[in-house]
């Protein structure tokens, strides 16, 4: 009796579907089945596609090409349909791929099949309830397993997935060193069940090494299934209690990097739909593997070049404390162009004729740009200013050197981008005395801690940032660090992120420098970075990485002298230069912030108003520079003010008596009504006029 005869007789029919030439050849019951004469006959697959519903046609077409992927079975359930677009039936169709080459022959039956009750088709191709739950699913795992940074996430995404219907209670993801199986993650069982697993040889008679050697899935329905196809190795499997096992290959850009396997402690008949849901679920949890490896060799490059360009402080020098911070900005591989060093210079303190504690140089800069070639550029010059400093030139010797460097590096680079420039700020610090000499260009001034509190940002003179015009000056300006005072210098990422400007950003960092104690600088430094970007357990790639607006890099030094810290006056210094005029607004803000807690506000304002019209007078009637101090020191019962303003001029200034109208001529005047005591004092070539006030009664800050 032929085939066809017996599959007749139980209302049975045959198909071919040939993919090549796009024929589908039918018998006489398959014929019948879809509505057709029932007689042998072959069709294009157009002609054969409009007999199916579209949505179980698009459903067959996926079960089809998985089927086809793995070499298995594909099943469905399918609705025929008249010329009039109504369904006449159901059917069950059951088709085997014989692949040939790039094309495939599927060869299966059709069966009719009674319409199911609503509710009761859960896992059909034809109902769409499950398959809404299923699409949901896969949403929410994809958007999930997407968002995960690294393997550790990965994997915690992965654990927690609950698949419709069908939640496995065991995981494993194998990965591949050489010619090992390895475990990369595992959920669902104790803590050294992976142990016969993590090193398993590629030729070992276990799923999970088949499919990481031909690329397919195996599904194991049954206990006795995974008995009868790897008898070797299922005492391994037998001891967790499972009922069903998949285990599907993680490919990524065609290679098999692995594979996924999913047990089940109730059984699992593994219908097309649940197999097309875990194979979907095994593609994106290998991409997210992928992604996160690519991240952490990223991030594990990024650490290096971060070890590499950022220099070790190293062991303590003597007298001096020291801290710094470097905090790359979100994305790419977290290295960027800012960078600090600190250098031991040649030679001894100047006052002890070469033989004291010595000196050093603090240096920090901010190339431009955040990708590899800012931090390229960025080890380039900080060597370079390196071997500058080495050689012995002066600071602004130093940054003009610098300047004339990497605008050589930088000029007609087109491939790279073009020009950049960089700021930096460069300090050459006597370690004995104190002193500390400073070229500074375009990069933020820098700021002081004194021993009660105050902060005080010290206005510097500047010249243009490095790279631009080689031929650039930088003045250098000086001031004095007393014993127990810290000095912080930074870059722009720590003032402007947060959506703060210059102004605003120092008014946010100036608090938190006078909240602290100033002891610890380690602590102090983690403060600083803490207050814009959160705990440091944020400073790596994560949800935060990414609202990182800059890179930071910061640098505190503090002198520590053996003996206790003798209580010192508040002092302020600086020159306030002919062509600099604006500098007078400087040295006004200066002494507002040296009298920050002064307890008598007409008096701040009285001192800010002379102070403005001293500086103003010596750039008016000399031709030399205005040098301004300013001191806080405690009195006999309280705090004394006085403020220093001197120039190269011998000629004193005369009190007069202007006119309602006049402009001018009345700074000796408002001295004389505003200042407590006041004086012109000759010097050996100048002069210096001065002014003091009393406070009136104890402030904050008072010493007493």
């Amino acid at each position: 009796m032929r085939t066809e005869d017996v599959l007749a007789a139980i209302a049975t029919g045959l198909w071919r579907w040939d993919n090549a030439s796009g024929i589908v050849s039918l018998d006489a019951e398959a014929a019948r089945l879809l509505g057709l004469p029932a007689e042998p006959v072959r069709l294009s697959e157009a002609a054969v596609r409009s007999r199916f519903h579209p949505v179980d046609w698009n459903e067959i077409d996926g079960v089809v090409n998985l089927a086809v992927a793995e070499g298995t079975l594909a099943e469905a359930r399918l609705r025929i349909m008249d010329e009039h677009g109504r369904v006449i039936r159901t059917v069950r169709s059951r088709s085997k791929p014989l692949i040939e080459g790039n094309d495939y022959q599927l060869v299966g039956t059709l069966q009719e099949v009674a319409e199911q009750l609503p509710g009761t088709a859960a896992r059909t191709p034809i109902t769409g309830d499950w398959r809404r739950s299923r699409e949901a699913f896969l949403l929410d795992a994809g958007r999930a397993l997407a968002e995960a940074r690294s393997t550790a996430e990965v994997l915690r995404v992965a654990a927690s997935l609950s698949m419709p219907g069908f939640s496995p209670d065991g995981l494993a993801v194998f990965g591949v060193a050489g010619d090992r199986l390895t475990i990369i993650g595992h959920h669902g069982h104790s803590e050294g069940d992976e142990g016969p697993f993590s090193s398993m040889s590629l030729d070992t008679d276990y799923p999970a090494a088949e499919v990481v050697r031909t690329g397919r899935a195996i599904y194991l329905p049954t206990p006795e299934e995974y008995l009868r196809r790897f008898p070797a190795t299922w005492p391994l499997a037998q001891r967790f209690g499972r009922r069903s096992w998949a285990f599907v290959p993680l490919v990524v850009a065609g290679r098999t990097m692995g594979a996924w396997m999913a047990a089940f402690k109730h059984p699992v008949v593994f219908t097309p739909d649940e197999r097309s849901v875990l194979t979907t679920v095994a593609r994106m949890l290998a991409q997210a593997l992928a992604r996160a490896g690519v991240a952490e060799s990223e991030r594990e490059l990024s650490l290096g070049l971060q070890r590499t360009m950022m220099p070790v402080l190293g062991p303590g020098i003597p007298g001096i404390q020291v801290a710094a911070r470097y905090v790359p900005t979100g994305g790419g591989l977290q290295v960027g162009g800012d960078w600090y060093d600190m250098i031991r210079l040649p030679g001894g303190s100047s006052r002890a004729g070469g033989h004291g504690p010595g000196r050093i140089a603090l240096v920090i800069g901010d190339v431009q740009g955040h990708d590899v070639r800012a931090a390229g550029l960025m080890g380039q010059l900080r060597i370079a200013l390196r071997a500058y400093a080495s050689e012995g030139h002066r600071p602004d010797a130093v940054l003009s050197r610098a300047s004339r460097f990497l605008y050589g590096i930088t000029d007609g680079d087109e491939d790279g981008g073009g020009p950049r420039f960089a700021t930096c700020l460069y300090l050459e610090v006597d370690l004995e005395t104190g002193t500390v000499d400073i070229a500074r260009a375009g990069h933020p001034d820098p700021a002081v801690r004194m021993n009660d509190g105050t902060v005080l940002l010290r206005p510097t003179a500047g010249g243009l940032p490095l790279g631009i015009d080689p031929d650039t000056d930088y003045p250098t300006t000086r001031l004095t660090l007393d014993p127990g005072e810290t000095l912080m210098i930074c870059t722009d990422g720590l003032l402007e992120t947060g959506g703060h400007d210059l102004d605003s950003g120092w008014e946010r960092v100036r608090q938190l420098l006078e909240s602290h104690d100033g002891d610890d600088l380690e602590r102090l430094a983690d403060a600083l970075v803490e207050a814009v970007h959160g705990p440091g357990s944020h400073h790596t790639t994560g949800p935060l990485a990414d609202r990182r607006e800059d890179d930071i890099a910061v640098l505190l030094l503090s002198r520590r002298p053996a003996g206790a810290v003798q209580e010192a006056p508040r002092r302020t210094l600086m020159t306030i230069a002919q062509a600099e005029p604006e500098r007078i607004a400087e040295a006004r803000e200066q002494v507002r912030q040296l009298l920050h807690d002064w307890s008598d506000e007409d008096q701040l304002d009285a001192a800010v108003l002379m102070v403005s019209e001293m500086a103003t007078n010596v750039l008016v009637h000399t031709d030399g520079d205005a040098l301004l101090v300013a001191e806080v020191a405690c009195g006999e019962k309280t705090r004394r003010l006085r403020v220093e303003v001197s120039d190269g001029s011998d000629e004193l200034p005369h009190k007069r008596h202007p006119g309602e109208m006049a402009s001018s001529g009345r700074g000796l005047v408002l001295m004389e009504m505003l200042a407590d005591a006041w004086g012109v004092d000759p010097r050996g070539e100048g002069k210096a006029i001065w002014f003091e006030l009393n406070e009136p009664e104890p402030g904050e800050g008072c010493c007493r």
